[in-house]
């Protein structure tokens, strides 16, 4: 359950008329819109203030989103090792609960922090605002922001991220764009993971593109694997690509 956005079950699960139900649900629908305007404009304030502040200092910022087990965590580690050297990394990681990945990211030599969110389904900006000023970011650098593993809540939070990167992996439906079209609309990038699984599971690589490009056609479509590294130099130049290094 979302403690923030309102995602989470209700308890009312039979059907039998209560008398004045029409009239509560009426009434709670309207604050629950009202509530969730509020939320989301005092985030998006906070949103555009963390954007600024990493603008100001030349930090690329990426917010990486997927549902659970899509492989984030492994392209990110594969991604600060091949590229320790060339960019300055830091990492925010988002849970529900315990450090785990942040301890893999941590294992790397990356400088990250861990943000659990409890019942909390995503990260905010103001959770991000929170950890940018504990962690000393470098200017010149590269942020990676690791969404909580949800396709649907993180769509609706701006982080002040400048790019949005949804990762898939071929073990998911190839429809997911098509089942989760907010989140497809709102990124910049999809990373389709796991490709070297393809001979194994019936994901068509060509219908998860096609079904993308048909919620977003300006979609950058990248396919990679972080076990067999197919793919990886293509994900790195993009990065690098964003990386506006000073002269």
């Amino acid at each position: 359950m979302c403690a923030t956005c309102g995602c989470g079950p209700t308890d009312h699960h039979h059907s039998h008329d209560h008398g004045l139900s029409q009239g509560i649900e009426q009434n709670t629908g309207k604050k629950i819109v009202t509530v969730e305007q509020d939320i989301l404009q005092e985030n998006n304030l906070l949103a555009q203030r963390n954007r600024g502040f990493f603008e100001g200092r030349n930090i690329l910022s990426l917010n990486l989103v997927s549902s659970p087990g899509s492989g984030k965590t492994t392209l990110l580690e594969r991604t600060l090792t091949d590229l320790k050297g060339q960019l300055e990394f830091a990492v925010i990681e988002g849970d529900q609960q315990t450090a785990n990945d942040a301890d893999r990211i941590h294992a790397t030599g990356t400088k990250v922090t861990q943000i659990n969110t409890g019942k909390g389904c995503h990260l905010d900006a103001h959770m991000v605002l929170h950890a940018v000023q504990g962690m000393k970011l470098k200017p010149d650098s590269v942020l990676f922001i690791e969404n909580v593993g949800n396709l649907v809540c993180p769509a609706m939070f701006d982080l002040g991220e400048a790019e949005r990167v949804v990762v898939i992996s071929v073990t998911e439906g190839d429809d997911k764009p098509l089942k989760y079209p907010d989140m497809f609309h709102s990124s910049t990038i999809c990373i389709i993971n796991k490709i070297d699984l393809l001979p194994y599971v019936n994901f068509k690589v060509d219908k998860a593109k096609e079904y993308a490009r048909r919620i977003n056609p300006n979609l950058e479509i990248i396919e990679l694997s972080c076990t067999s590294g197919a793919g990886l130099e293509t994900w790195y130049d993009w990065l690098k690509s964003k990386v506006l290094l000073p002269v």
